[in-house]
């Protein structure tokens, strides 16, 4: 494969799996998201000078608007941006904290936890509201990463003529709208600023249908205050009273101050961590090339994706794993290996995945390729292993959307925005037009678990963008995530072998059937008291009997179940007659597209 090729075969080698789109290319800059209409308004913002961080922006405010049952303002942001003028991988972590007076004690007497019990802080509770980190991170972002030629007020201004003037809702927008109607009319008193109204609904309100116009002037008013003043116009003023005010009605206990404080100092510039991957035949071997992965740090779960990805490496050296063929993609010989990988990764990350601003988190550790040798001497080629000493993290299903988006100048990111589970709490402040996050529920209630709760603290996160880059000299390779709660570092590890080792284009890499590793609640050990591994319809049938013979729980989805398997996006790189393109793809799983400039 030449330095100039994005694909080291012809079409014909893809027939193993034909996508049902087709890859878009451009040499201007590519926005890929679930949302058509949030894709317009990263284009929008590209044209009027910004770069692919402006867009980005762009595209998170628009899917608070079109979108909401995935992600919002009230929510956390990550993103990796890479610097076409320096190759460098920047990370930023926008993720809010718990409050300064939200401690285990006080928590678990609220919740009304026995002493004894683990215990959890239920996806719906008021104490699962953390400090949005979003707002702040939008804002950082433009100004460490943009342009310099667009404003905050050019950024925002698609977003807010979408909530002003409304847009006509997609599919399955609609479907998640529908599905937590009763949970945003009764999470708060304010639920009516978030549905439709119509005076022959219950309530004169009702979820909005697909193709109906949805207006969400609070909301537009909320990004006018941003916009105009930046961090203060969002932590501090109206929104920051109506928020504060909300929660503590429900008996929640943020404060002021914590808003003040996440706005000062919340949004975290952090190094991303990476491993290099030349196995399973990526690369050109004869030249020792290969490709590294790049993840965002905890408190974010992206280590899981290089753990897994570096014992596939590991059992490879140990003479445990055939190298895989273009045949073997979606069989038992690829499956199993993958599924037990994933499932070490976990068992550790449960355990270790904290804020390392207050627990110590040995990222550098468990990436190394010492101990990610010794991790994978516990895989046996023959059959499914027993609970590894930690357990793995309980599966939620929880809504997220990761997109990503390139530029003329060479420059990407790779961009993630979540309120946690579907609309998170469904928790509106009066007047603002968006649902606070429910992320605090994955915090630990066990005292002296390093991700437990503890005031001014992060949890355990899953939203994760990734970022490839070509190991011989640095130069971008993809921009990519899937999203979808302990999906998405399974998606990541995929996703990047679907285009590495099994030679699909981008658009092929993300339509092929997928697995997710389910999990029931660690028991007080960490250790797994249940693990399901979920198959996306399309799997061979055999293949299911042969995984169950060898010990694997499977259960296969279609239909709607299908949103477990998460919903991703890829934009690509490579240069031809010396002419930079882009190359992007978009899930089918979701509403949205690759739209070039």
């Amino acid at each position: 494969m030449g330095p100039g090729d994005i694909y080291p075969h012809p079409e014909p080698q893809f027939i193993h799996f034909p996508s049902r789109r087709s890859v878009v290319h451009s040499t201007k800059g590519i926005v890929s998201c679930t949302q058509p209409l949030a894709a317009t308004a990263g284009l929008d913002v590209l044209r009027k000078g910004g770069n692919a961080a402006d867009a980005a922006v762009a595209v998170a405010a628009s899917l608070n608007v079109t979108e909401p049952g995935s992600t919002g303002i009230g929510g956390d942001m990550f993103c990796l941006f890479y610097d076409i003028k320096t190759k460098k991988v920047h990370a930023m972590n926008g993720s809010g904290r718990s409050g300064k007076d939200v401690t285990l004690d006080r928590i678990r007497k609220d919740l009304k936890i026995p002493d004894g019990d683990i215990g959890q802080i239920p996806m719906d509770s008021v104490h699962a509201v953390t400090v949005p980190g979003a707002a702040a991170g939008w804002v950082d972002v433009v100004e460490r990463f943009g342009s310099g030629k667009v404003t905050m007020e050019d950024v925002l201004a698609p977003a807010i003529e979408l909530a002003d003037k409304g847009f006509p809702v997609s599919e399955l927008s609609a479907i998640f709208w529908a599905n937590s109607e009763t949970q945003i009319k009764n999470a708060s008193p304010n639920g009516a600023e978030m549905l439709k109204k119509d005076p022959s609904a219950k309530d004169g309100c009702r979820a909005p249908k697909a193709g109906e116009i949805m207006k969400n002037p609070t909301l537009a008013n909320t990004y006018k205050l941003l916009a105009k003043h930046g961090k203060k116009g969002f932590y501090e003023g109206e929104v920051a009273e109506q928020l504060i005010k909300v929660v503590t009605d429900l008996g929640g206990h943020l404060t002021l101050d914590d808003l003040k404080q996440h706005a000062e100092f919340g949004t975290e510039p952090v190094d991303a961590i990476s491993l290099k991957f030349s196995g399973q035949g990526v690369g050109d071997r004869t030249e020792g090339y290969g490709i590294e992965l790049w993840e965002h740090p905890p408190n974010g779960q992206g280590i899981v994706a290089l753990m897994a990805l570096g014992i596939i490496q590991e059992l490879e050296k140990q003479g445990k794993l055939p190298r895989w063929t273009l045949k073997d993609h979606n069989t038992t010989k690829y499956l199993h290996p993958l599924i037990e990988a994933l499932r070490i990764a976990f068992a550790d990350a449960h355990w270790f995945v904290a804020d390392p601003n207050v627990s110590n988190v040995p990222s550098t550790e468990l990436i190394s390729q010492p101990y990610l040798a010794e991790r994978a001497k516990l895989f046996d080629p023959t059959k499914a292993i027993s609970a590894p000493v930690h357990g793995s993290p309980a599966h939620v299903h929880s809504d997220t959307v990761y997109f990503c988006c390139s530029d003329q100048y060479g420059n990407a990111i790779s961009f993630i925005n979540s309120n946690y589970g579907g609309f998170g709490t469904a928790i509106i402040p009066k007047g603002c037009g968006f649902t606070l996050q429910n992320r605090g529920a994955n915090f630990s209630l066990i005292e002296g678990h390093p991700n437990a709760l503890e005031p001014r603290k992060r949890p355990y996160h899953t939203i994760i963008p990734a970022l490839i880059t070509n190991a011989r000299d640095q130069s971008l390779h993809s921009v990519y995530g899937v999203m979808g709660g302990f999906m998405q570092p399974q998606g990541h590890v995929q996703v990047l072998l679907n285009q590495e080792v099994f030679k699909l284009h981008p658009q092929a890499a993300l339509d092929s059937p997928r697995i997710c590793i389910g999990a029931g609640m660690p028991d007080r050990d960490g250790r797994m008291t249940d693990a399901t591994v979920y198959l996306e319809e399309g799997i061979d049938s055999q293949v299911v009997k042969e995984l169950r013979d060898m010990g694997h729980s499977v259960q296969q989805l279609s239909g709607y179940g299908r949103a477990m398997f998460g919903r991703g996006q890829i934009i690509r790189q490579h240069h031809d007659d010396g002419i930079l393109v882009w190359s992007g793809a978009s899930d089918l799983r979701g509403d949205g597209a690759a739209v070039p400039v």
